[in-house]
């Protein structure tokens, strides 16, 4: 029944983007000359011409980019990305073949309009589409009906997750394993490893999840065999999978897969110079634009106590590689710092300290380490070199964010991962924006930073995990 519906979601899917993608062509005209009223060169009924070419070949576009495939396990950010990627593509495309055609001479504004009325209108589509299926599959309707091969640690985890998130639409009809596992009492055992083809056929299972642990490895042939004989879907979660990406990436050794256990885009030169370009622009800027401030908050840190205005602080940055972070003083001159934790009842902290630190400008003289190339706008948050080789061996994956430049803010700070909170969310926050990175991601963290009040700190005491923000001043 899934597939059915899934089915018929395509076709609905295909057909509105259809839809709407013709429709972009005559309102795109209608912006162009009469809302601006501009001189007709090329009648409409051009436009109606070439608009059914531009529909079908942009349709079999998005559907290269996966659009229309199960969007279960993607996000809503990933789709509205790739249709952005796809309908630049093809207006490229589109408008480089006219220009080398020189054939009818469209207006370039009316295709414009049409170009950026055709990506709100289907990103529109898309939130509304979410928002509705979160409701439907909310109430229990449209599920996916899936069976957990193991018991352990990794089938415990799986259940938690579809269990939390009841929008992607999983529902766990039971489990299989070698024997009745402890954790799993809230799902049904529906038999051992050897019944699995049975099960299948019997229950009318629309996808195996394999979530077993090392020891039962070697059965993983005789799952893939079951599932393959009773025409199911089987995904495998590895038993190793907390040591590898979300999106793993495979190279081929003479038909030999070859998994790389740490994919990172910003490996490519072209991403790391897109994003090296952005930093410097972006925090020349900076330091030009909020000049004014830095002058008051250093004429306001001179009067608040004796000592500099500026103090450095050693931190660990890309590739390990120790570098001076610098900030404004906000606290009085100690000899606390390496290991000294700061707090919000902090009694080194001045009055005016405490201003800067709640609002963050105690940090924009950091955008001088950006142009200089210690630190980029947007990274994981650069640590100090005690708590670095302290946590490396404790917290799986801490060493990963030193593959890329530590940030001003990131993915972590703008979830609530700021002050004394876990540093294991943090971690995992990290690596999620390491492994998916992107210009566009970065902008979103930009912007949700400054207009999402995410620079007011609130120095939130947690679970006393870590210290983010002790600070040393020499005398």
């Amino acid at each position: 029944m899934i597939r059915e519906n899934q089915k018929v979601l395509n076709y609905i899917h295909v057909f509105t983007d259809g839809a709407i993608l013709f429709a972009s062509f005559p309102l795109g005209f209608w912006v162009r000359f009469y809302l601006f009223h501009g001189v007709i060169t090329v009648p409409l009924s051009s436009y109606f011409a070439l608009a059914p070419v531009y529909t079908v070949a942009q349709l079999f576009t998005y559907a290269g980019f996966g659009l229309y495939q199960s969007h279960r396990r993607v996000r809503l950010r990933t789709e509205l990305i790739k249709l952005w990627e796809a309908t630049a593509l093809d207006m490229v495309i589109l408008q480089s073949v006219l220009f080398l055609s020189w054939g009818i001479h469209y207006s370039r504004w009316a295709l414009i309009a049409a170009f950026g009325l055709s990506i709100l209108l289907l990103s529109v589509k898309r939130v509304a589409l979410r928002l509705m299926l979160r409701r439907y599959r909310g109430r229990g309707y449209n599920q996916k009906h899936v069976l957990i091969v193991g018991g352990g640690r990794l089938a415990r985890r799986y259940l938690r997750e579809i269990r939390q998130d009841p929008e992607l639409g999983y529902a766990a009809d039971g489990y299989v394993a070698g024997k009745k596992c402890p954790g799993m009492e809230n799902i049904a055992f529906l038999g051992r490893f050897e019944d699995l083809e049975d099960i299948l056929e019997e229950r009318g299972i629309d996808e195996a999840v394999a979530a077993m642990e090392a020891e039962d490895f070697q059965r993983t042939p005789e799952v893939i065999a079951a599932c393959e004989n009773a025409g199911v879907r089987l995904s495998i979660i590895p038993f190793y999978a907390e040591y590898i990406p979300s999106n793993p990436q495979f190279d081929d050794l003479n038909g030999i897969p070859l998994l790389n256990i740490r994919h990172i885009p910003l490996d490519n030169y072209a991403n790391a110079f897109c994003k090296r370009a952005m930093d410097i622009v972006g925090s020349a800027l900076a330091l030009i634009l909020l000049s004014p401030v830095m002058l008051l908050c250093a004429v306001g840190v001179k009067l608040s106590s004796p000592g500099p205005v500026i103090f450095r602080q050693e931190r660990v940055g890309r590739n390990k590689r120790p570098f001076y972070m610098y900030k404004f003083r906000s606290m009085r001159v100690n000899d606390d710092g390496d290991t000294a934790w700061s707090k919000k009842s902090d009694p080194r902290k001045t009055r005016f300290g405490s201003f800067m630190r709640k609002c963050s400008l105690d940090e924009l003289p950091q955008f001088w380490n950006v142009l200089r190339g210690d630190m980029s706008l947007v990274g994981p948050r650069p640590e100090l070199p005690h708590y670095v080789e302290r946590f490396r061996n404790e917290v799986p994956l801490y060493m990963v964010k030193h593959q890329v430049r530590p940030g001003i803010t990131g993915w972590a700070q703008v979830n609530g991962f700021r002050g004394d909170t876990s540093i294991q969310g943090r971690i995992e926050r990290d690596v999620y924006y390491i492994e998916h990175w992107s210009l566009l991601f970065d902008i979103q963290i930009l912007f949700m930073t400054v207009f999402g009040g995410k620079f007011v700190n609130d120095e939130v005491i947690g679970k006393a995990e870590k210290p983010e923000n002790a600070e040393k001043v020499g005398r």
